[in-house]
């Protein structure tokens, strides 16, 4: 394990955040039909009340809208919010110039001069891991971010930006990707064992796996949109982790399935960025801080977990 920087620290002291994807996005949460505006408010400032500051969003979600819907909110309260956003290498995207210049996008609609982390959304095959990490690390030393993270890459390709940013001496803040109890891949492959030692804060996406973990959805009842075409197969699959996961919330005092699901990706050293799409949502996810799941109950959670996904 690496002695983490002074820069990234802050990321290893956040257990949780809020994930803004669902802000104002139509294709898989249908923004519009059941929540709106008024309701992701609501969802930004319980979030805040529970005493979670750090909130993810991106240029694409809800085609910048996320950001600046965020951009409103963070006018509308005198406390301090931690901001992360993400650069989408878009095919006409060429060269490292065009990641400041994304980023002054982001910072208007945002409506901030910097922002507390920018992230490479995915890696493309229209532009290099070391043209990626350039257009990042001039970003830093322009101060418009104050740390640099990639997300949804794999462990060589983050090895890669890891060394490509540390030629301009600057450290690899994190890693986003998608990992909960019934999506492992990065815990199987050894990117959340390399991430905790070189001191890259592995960030969770989707950590209650679209609403399923949430133990509302069923075979006879999907959830609605593209996540139900997404699940045909698991959803008959997950009845036993689900009845694990609320025999296991009774004995911590009547905790949701929700927060069991949260609570094991805190315990497994990720930093969670569950979505919230009303305050009720933002609620419930922050009844998973605060406690622990034991050893005993993360190995039969991890069992379940198995059984599903082999």
């Amino acid at each position: 394990m690496v002695e983490l920087s002074s820069e990234t620290r802050f990321l290893h002291a956040i257990e949780m955040g809020l994930g803004a994807w669902q802000w104002g996005d139509r294709v898989v949460w249908q923004y519009g039909h059941g929540y709106g505006d008024a309701e992701v408010r609501q969802a930004f400032q319980a979030s805040l009340s529970e005493g979670i500051r750090f909130v993810d969003t991106a240029e694409v979600y809800g085609n910048g809208r996320s950001e600046r819907l965020l951009g409103q909110f963070l006018k509308e309260t005198e406390q301090p919010v931690l901001i992360a956003t993400k650069f989408f290498p878009l095919p006409w995207r060429f060269g490292w110039r065009a990641l400041p210049r994304a980023l002054k996008g982001s910072l208007a609609r945002l409506g901030v001069e910097s922002v507390d982390l920018y992230q490479i959304h995915w890696p493309s095959p229209m532009m290099s891991i070391d043209t990626m990490m350039e257009g990042l690390a001039e970003c830093v030393k322009s101060s418009m971010t104050r740390t640099a993270g990639v997300s949804n890459f794999g462990q060589s390709r983050m090895l890669e930006a890891y060394s490509a940013l540390a030629r301009h001496n600057i450290p690899l803040a994190s890693n986003q990707v998608h990992y909960s109890l019934l999506n492992r891949t990065v815990e199987k492959n050894g990117t959340l064992a390399r991430c905790k030692e070189l001191g890259i804060r592995l960030i969770a996406y989707s950590p209650l796996e679209k609403g399923l973990l949430s133990g509302k959805y069923s075979p006879a009842s999907p959830p609605p949109g593209s996540r139900s075409r997404t699940y045909t197969n698991l959803l008959p699959k997950i009845g036993p982790l689900l009845k694990l996961m609320t025999e296991i919330g009774q004995d911590h005092g009547g905790k949701s399935n929700v927060q069991v699901a949260l609570n094991w990706v805190i315990c497994k050293g990720a930093l969670a960025i569950p979505g919230a799409k009303n305050a009720l949502q933002s609620q419930e996810n922050a009844g998973s801080l605060g406690w622990r799941l034991t050893e005993d109950e993360m190995t039969k959670l991890d069992a379940a977990s198995d059984a599903i996904l082999q």
